[in-house]
């Protein structure tokens, strides 16, 4: 008896390698194609000749934290995959049964933003890791977040932060205060729910998730992230 179940404990491991090959290499394929139809160097330039591509030191130091913290807090000491976000979503997924959390790194949004499909399909995430891997290797962490704020969609046909700073607070992004720039981070999440023109108290619910995260992860302290949500009573009352 033990023979058998061992037996069927190795066929059941052999048929896991298996398939996990088979969709590493669609995977695999699927990078490969992507970078026949345009290189990354093309795509890149692409980005950077939008009209209103904004440079990272166009952006407020608050608004760069705030999207790391509730983004991809280890975004500073990986290489394109985090393996602790996939651990923490493959079990979060499970639970589930479907695809609620997807451990994405912001490198791997970018490549997902310039290469890929929104569709949440595993050979595309293997797809998107691969291509991740070659982007870390060719720019460095300031670029790529540079990239991704410029691909990365904010509701209302905004897709940079200029447009989305503009659009919203009528500011450009490195006027933006505090309160702005933090409400900002969370749009991108889901703009058709966070966007401040949508629904403006599930934006406010969005940015208080992204203080937390940013006092979680030691970007702010408990009393910088009270003194935001107060300031925007002292600008209504001054206005």
């Amino acid at each position: 008896m033990k023979k058998v179940i061992r037996n069927v404990i190795i066929i059941i491991l052999l048929i896991i390698v298996i398939g996990l090959i088979i969709l590493m290499s669609i995977g695999y394929n699927s990078y490969k194609k992507a970078l026949e139809e345009q290189a990354l160097n093309e795509k890149v330039a692409e980005i950077r000749e939008q009209e209103n591509y904004t440079k990272i030191e166009e952006m407020p130091e608050i608004y760069i934290k705030a999207v790391i913290s509730v983004e991809d807090k280890r975004f500073y000491s990986h290489n394109g995959i985090d393996l602790i976000s996939i651990g923490r979503a493959l079990i979060n997924d499970i639970k589930e049964m479907s695809f609620v959390e997807g451990g994405s790194t912001i490198t791997q949004q970018l490549a997902k933003n310039i290469y890929f499909t929104q569709k949440k399909e595993i050979t595309r995430k293997i797809a998107e890791a691969f291509m991740a891997i070659k982007i870390e290797n060719e720019y460095d962490k300031n670029e790529i977040l540079e990239f991704y704020l410029n691909t990365s969609y904010f509701g209302d046909g905004c897709y940079t932060v200029k447009e989305a700073s503009r659009h919203y607070f009528n500011k450009e992004p490195i006027e933006m205060t505090d309160y702005e720039a933090t409400m900002l981070a969370g749009i991108p999440n889901a703009p058709s729910v966070y966007s401040p023109t949508k629904n403006l108290e599930l934006a406010k619910q969005r940015q208080k998730q992204v203080l937390k995260k940013m006092v979680d992860s030691g970007n702010l302290t408990n009393e910088e992230m009270e003194k935001i949500l107060e300031s925007e009573n002292k600008e209504q009352e001054a206005n």
